[in-house]
């Protein structure tokens, strides 16, 4: 960019695919520089915006609170499909800066980091019934749609159904329909065997930060 400085960002998450799927996205837009991919709780180096992926990120309002508090960090904005809107009061209270739906296109994703970097606060809910598409995750080159993802990343994490509704706010019977849907997809019928299809399809969550280089469980399931 020519006279104007490159709002400098790092992408928070637990797995590699999902960070690296979201700087993909970012990279080619000279209005950033995507300076860390973070799997980790926090950055390590000073940015302007942070843009955490909430994908089954269990303690994530531990975890923005941690980053919103850390001057290193300018602000923070939730990337997600999986926040309630009925939570974003309490993210807001918090003080981070806005939440993006994982629905919305690329470029309404670049407008909102380049909102909050102008100290804007920043909601774009899904709309429609829209699927994922943007980005990447854990298991999507197996058939399994983002949510399924999550389900069998949070299973493998020893998560139950019921704190899995909790984090994802959804019903007991929506986590069990989708679990159902992912043990179809990756051929398991237990719990036991999706930990270990998870552990050895990139569901374990890892704790590095990568600077980038441009150059429990129902009788039903287990």
């Amino acid at each position: 960019m020519t006279g104007t400085r490159a709002i400098t960002v790092s992408v928070v998450n637990d797995y590699p695919v999902v960070v690296h799927g979201v700087h993909n996205m970012l990279s080619s837009d000279p209005r950033f520089e995507v300076i860390e991919v973070a799997t980790s709780t926090t950055p390590d180096n000073p940015v302007d915006v942070v843009l955490f992926d909430a994908f089954a990120k269990i303690d994530r309002e531990d975890a923005l609170a941690t980053m919103v508090a850390d001057p290193r960090y300018g602000r923070v904005l939730i990337y997600s499909d999986t926040v309630d809107p009925r939570q974003l009061t309490s993210f807001f209270g918090m003080g981070v800066a806005g939440y993006v739906s994982k629905t919305v296109d690329s470029d309404d994703l670049a407008d909102a980091i380049v909102q909050v970097h102008r100290g804007e606060s920043v909601t774009k809910l899904a709309t429609g019934t829209c699927d994922v598409t943007n980005g990447d995750w854990p298991g999507r080159l197996a058939g399994l749609s983002e949510r399924e993802a999550e389900m069998i990343a949070l299973i493998t994490q020893g998560t139950t159904n019921q704190d899995i509704a909790a984090t994802c706010f959804l019903s007991i019977n929506s986590v069990k329909s989708y679990i159902r849907s992912a043990y179809r997809k990756i051929g398991v019928t237990r719990r036991s065997q999706a930990v270990l299809w998870g552990i050895t399809h990139g569901m374990v969550p890892t704790t590095a930060a990568v600077e980038v280089d441009d150059s429990h469980s129902p009788q039903a399931l287990g």
